[in-house]
């Protein structure tokens, strides 16, 4: 069983403001990462990490598709939020055999890129498939089972890239050029825009 951890719980001091909140092609960038995780067959559960500005993010989730738990740590960074989510989605689902851990600033990732992590799970024997963009392997990443233990220890501003580079013998690398862009600022999301 699959299950996808949605990282939110991050303050977005570069934005300004929730970045979660920001409207992209009519959804917020937060609706359209879960609509996203929702769409991919073979997903049996979406998890929503929150930490900063909860109060202003959780009113434009519907409770009723997702789960949403808070990260009371966000401040020490994305680590801490990975471990909760990863113990919150096994705590409500315990079946879960991998998962897929997404950002909700990276605007191009669809279901058809879900769908490909989990495809390259099944027909190859890596127990990581990271998506390869600049030179860098992370996120969208699927993670199995074996790797649940490290990725419930990570704390800190160390997210699961480093998890990822402890074991490059067991990565399967799925290019995804678009990955490098991410929205970090205004002027990012506005040059979004201009072109989408």
């Amino acid at each position: 069983m699959t299950g996808i951890i949605i990282l939110a719980a991050g303050a977005s001091n570069r934005f300004g403001s929730p970045k979660q909140n920001q409207i992209y092609q009519g959804k917020t960038l937060l609706q359209r990462a879960i609509q996203t995780a929702l769409t991919c067959l073979h997903c049996e559960k979406v998890m929503v990490v929150l930490g900063a500005n909860e109060g202003l993010i959780r009113p434009n989730i519907d409770e009723q598709l997702v789960d949403v738990t808070y990260n009371p740590h966000w401040k020490e960074g994305m680590g801490s939020s990975i471990k909760v989510g990863v113990a919150e989605i096994l705590r409500l689902e315990p079946r879960i055999t991998t998962v897929i851990l997404m950002l909700c600033d990276q605007p191009f990732v669809d279901s058809f890129l879900i769908s490909q992590l989990m495809e390259k799970k099944e027909v190859n024997d890596c127990g990581i498939i990271a998506c390869g963009y600049r030179d860098v392997l992370g996120a969208p990443a699927l993670f199995d089972i074996k790797y649940f233990p490290e990725l419930l220890s990570l704390q800190g501003p160390e997210g699961a890239k480093k998890i990822i580079e402890a074991h490059t013998d067991d990565v399967f690398i799925l290019p995804f050029p678009l990955g490098a862009i991410d929205i970090d600022t205004a002027d990012d999301l506005e040059r979004l825009n201009q072109v989408g």
